[in-house]
């Protein structure tokens, strides 16, 4: 069955999931920490709506093909079809916040870059992407003023700001909709901060996003 897109507030979303679009290196330190050059305009691929999973169900990723790594993000869910959008459509599309992991198979991507190959394989694999459910954009402040994090066993590994972002909201998504049609019931994946690391068996995990969202998860043993 589809993933349907759920709000906090417990307001239905009348579309199913679509496509995950979804920006590389779309924070400095991040792009530092794996050694890749900070981009100059934006780096962007695609999971399909079979990657998604509830972000509250236990997380169980294919640890028998290697490294599995996590990089929690800001999810922005779309709610009007964008085509070659201005940076007010493209804000004003944006109907919800909320968390994603972009797990991430990271020894199945090494070789996918030395090859110059594409990172699906690593990247679109079912499972690959936990959502969250949705804030109503009343509960955002302002795309600057977000902040998001992820703790593991209780220890703080990854804390974003909306404002350290390459790329802001608005001009990311109007540049996604010039190369793909956006429509309701697509996600966008803002990238992830630094602090990404393996994902290991048995970790609690807890993420939260300014506005009150506050998710607990964990990974299978």
């Amino acid at each position: 069955m589809r993933f349907v897109p759920q709000f906090t507030d417990g307001q239905e979303f009348p579309h199913t999931l679509g496509k995950v679009v979804c920006i590389g290196r779309n924070y400095a330190d991040h792009a530092k920490e794996l050694d890749n050059p900070i981009p100059t305009e934006p780096l962007l691929f695609i999971k399909p709506a079979t990657s998604v999973v509830d972000l509250t169900k236990p997380l169980d990723p294919p640890f028998s093909r290697g490294d599995v790594h996590y990089e929690v993000e800001l999810a922005l869910l779309v709610g009007e079809t964008l085509t070659h959008a201005t940076l007010d459509e493209a804000e004003r599309a944006i109907v919800g916040i909320g968390l994603a992991m972009d797990l991430t198979l990271r020894d199945v991507q090494t070789k996918l870059k030395e090859k110059g190959h594409p990172w699906e394989v690593c990247k679109a694999f079912d499972g690959a992407c936990p959502l969250s459910t949705f804030l109503p954009l009343s509960r955002v402040p302002n795309w600057n003023a977000l902040e998001f994090t992820l703790e593991i066993d209780g220890e703080e590994r990854q804390h974003g700001e909306g404002a350290d972002m390459i790329f802001a909201v608005p001009t990311l998504v109007a540049e996604m909709s010039r190369h793909f049609t956006l429509e309701p019931g697509d996600v966008i994946l803002t990238g992830t901060p630094s602090g990404v690391g393996e994902l290991v068996r048995g970790s609690k995990l807890r993420l939260t996003l300014t506005g009150g969202l506050d998710v607990e998860t964990s990974v299978v043993e």
